[in-house]
């Protein structure tokens, strides 16, 4: 197999030929067909996030056929499409993973981070922890649904019921969650880095009902607001945009310091949530509803061989919605 590998945090990703990986008990290996790029996998290369499994392989949210079947697995079969998302296991065995909330358990593995992940032509997956996908849709559409899609689907969950949803950073989840909004019947009102009108215009296009700077208030109250963006100075900003009683919800696995903020923005009863990674029902619901709800993913593809390049644009902001590699 090759791969992009990251041995030294900061460093440039390196081209690799490595043996081919053998799954063990209760695991699969997947040809890749399409990795798409997330933030996070910015965060691990960054070191944003602590102690990653050094040499790693990073990228979580995979698309391809299983190709070899370890011992043990049931209800998985030989060519059949699979997706692997950002939770690669977890100990079943916790009181988190007992009580129904696995997303929280204590002893997890996480896909491109403390297992090898997808930026490769070949991926060892936990077979519980790998969605059947179907035919229908291409690899490349449906890559970015296996995070920006299952997180942003989890977020707007915790984000409640409300009618007025911001989205604060339109990028590749926002892109996602603002079609979902507007299939419901509800309102997105996307926020952007102040002037920047390209993609103030892509959220319209994608059924905003209103597009702006970070630095605007909305034109009313929302009823919640979800943070995909890694600044923390928007807490506050969020938080002066919502109703009473609304919630603002932190999406990212990584965001900087939040400020210091009157108290007066969070009183009358709002709530500041976080989310973190997911559960498996989440993919079962969302990657269920997704087809039926139509949702289209803008994507630019790239080779494996030019991850860096990937990421580097992810971080510049140089393209809309997602990017995807294809080996």
């Amino acid at each position: 197999m090759n791969a992009m590998v990251l041995r030294k945090i900061k460093a440039a990703l390196e081209w690799m030929e490595l043996a081919d990986p053998q799954p063990g008990p209760g695991e699969i290996r997947v040809k890749v067909s399409a990795c798409g790029v997330c933030r996070t996998d910015l965060h691990v290369v960054d070191g944003e996030l602590p102690d990653p499994r050094l040499p790693i392989i990073p990228g979580h949210e995979i698309v391809g056929r299983i190709d070899l079947i370890g011992a043990e697995v049931k209800g998985l079969a030989l060519g059949e499409r699979v997706g692997i998302p950002w939770l690669g296991h977890t100990c079943g065995v916790c009181p988190y993973c007992i009580s129904r909330h696995e997303n929280l358990c204590d002893h997890p593995l996480f896909t491109g981070y403390t297992r090898n992940g997808g930026f490769a032509t070949a991926a060892i997956a936990d077979a519980r922890f790998a969605f059947p996908l179907g035919e229908a849709g291409s690899d490349v559409a449906l890559a970015p649904l296996l995070c920006a899609g299952l997180i942003g689907w989890r977020s707007l969950v915790i984000a409640g019921k409300g009618q007025t949803i911001g989205l604060y950073g339109f990028g590749a989840a926002a892109h996602i969650l603002a079609q979902v909004i507007k299939l419901q019947g509800r309102s997105a009102f996307a926020f952007t880095r102040p002037g920047d009108v390209a993609t103030q215009s892509f959220a319209l296009r994608l059924g905003a009902v209103w597009a702006g700077g970070s630095d605007e208030l909305p034109p009313e109250p929302l009823d919640a607001a979800i943070i995909f963006a890694t600044l923390g100075d928007l807490v506050p900003v969020a938080l002066k945009a919502v109703r009473k009683g609304g919630r603002v919800v932190c999406a990212g696995i990584h965001m900087s310091d939040i400020p210091g903020f009157p108290y007066r923005l969070l009183w009358e009863e709002r709530q500041l949530l976080s989310v973190a990674n997911l559960t498996r029902q989440d993919g079962i619901e969302f990657l269920r509803l997704a087809p039926e709800m139509g949702i289209v993913t803008q994507t630019t593809t790239y080779p494996l061989t030019s991850a860096n390049q990937a990421l580097a644009d992810l971080r510049a902001g140089r393209f809309e919605g997602a990017a995807v590699l294809v080996p």
